[in-house]
């Protein structure tokens, strides 16, 4: 689909900063947004609140706006403005799902909450978080560690690993929580 004059001229005063530019811009875009983050959801097994589509947006808004509108100004042209803009929402959602897998598997966060005030401290801990992930997955069977890496540090949806891994589907969720269980005694073992 190309890229059409009501996007160039949307695009255009988005980046002049015109007055009301920016809210054209989100009346225009939301479906696409919204769209892209249920879609990403699913594909990847996570259940998505009413609250997590609205922080998501937030989060694909904020990065659009950050140093003065840098991910738009990279729009080329050489296809809709909606599919550059689906393309880059997703790799956000994803990355966002990713990191909330890597806090779950510490049993920092709940699996039904994917917006949380602690959220932002996780992600500047995450780092140190991914090496104690690592740690303890050394001490885990093969199997579940290799299924914890693909879902929890990879962000693969049930249906990749199953594909990846020639198991049964229904077989990862026993698999993943028994791994969660045996890396949170192993976490408080090491703590006491």
């Amino acid at each position: 689909m190309p890229f059409v004059e009501i996007d160039r001229r949307i695009l255009s005063r988005c980046l002049k900063r015109e007055q009301g530019a920016w809210e054209e811009f989100v009346d225009r875009f939301i479906g696409v947004f919204v769209h892209v983050i249920r879609h990403t959801g699913y594909t990847r097994s996570v259940e998505l609140t009413p609250d997590d589509v609205e922080d998501l947006c937030s989060e694909i808004y904020l990065t659009l706006l950050k140093n003065d509108f840098v991910v738009l100004r990279h729009f080329k042209g050489k296809s809709s403005l909606a599919t550059y803009l689906a393309v880059v929402a997703r790799r956000i959602v994803v990355k966002s799902i990713a990191q909330r897998r890597k806090s779950e598997a510490l049993g920092h966060t709940s699996a039904h909450h994917l917006s949380s005030p602690a959220r932002t401290q996780e992600a500047s801990r995450s780092a140190a978080e991914v090496e104690e992930v690592r740690n303890l997955l050394g001490q885990i069977p093969s199997a579940e560690a290799s299924l914890v890496k693909l879902f929890y540090l990879e962000g693969l949806s049930y249906q990749e690993i199953s594909s990846r891994l020639n198991i049964p589907e229904n077989s990862i969720g026993p698999t993943l929580h028994r791994a969660r269980e045996r890396m949170k005694k192993l976490k408080t073992s090491h703590t006491n």
